[in-house]
């Protein structure tokens, strides 16, 4: 049984028959153009590269902390008082944290300028009242590059 719309031999096909039915395939294909056209415009509009770029720098921190803690023998907390001290003492003295001895988390060897073992300020020896502060090496320039021990 033939459909309707098709006649059982292909030679019965009228010429208005083809004509209509190149009419639709048009119309479709001009239909399907449009649509994968304003998707491309979507995909590649500048403000979304623009986000994805300036989201890339966040997503590789984000995936290098989340390894860091996985791996680390520190606890989390510990972890990640650690990298706050990766940014250095000025870093750490404006969230708060004290100063670190030579071992615990958060002692860095750079951080720790007159090799004393305490990064970061001093510390209160019990028995005393008060913390005596470390003093910074003293600093020799050339130019404009700063040495702090040769």
């Amino acid at each position: 049984m033939a459909l309707p719309h098709m006649a059982a031999n292909p030679s019965e096909m009228t010429d208005k028959d083809s004509q209509s039915e190149d009419k639709q395939m048009t119309r479709r294909n001009a239909r399907r153009h449009r649509r994968a056209d304003a998707l491309r415009r979507r995909a590649l509009s500048p403000v979304r590269i623009l986000l994805m770029v300036l989201a890339l720098p966040a997503t590789t921190a984000i995936i290098a902390v989340g390894v860091y803690l996985r791996v680390t023998d520190y606890e989390r907390d510990e972890a990640i008082i650690h990298l706050i001290a990766l940014g250095g003492c000025d870093v750490v003295q404006a969230m708060g944290f004290g100063p670190f001895r030579k071992g615990d988390p958060g002692y860095h060897p750079r951080n720790d300028p007159d090799g004393n073992g305490v990064t970061c300020g001093s510390f209160v020896q019990k028995g005393t009242q008060r913390a005596e502060p470390v003093q910074p090496a003293p600093q020799r320039t050339v130019g404009g590059a700063k040495f702090i021990r040769p």
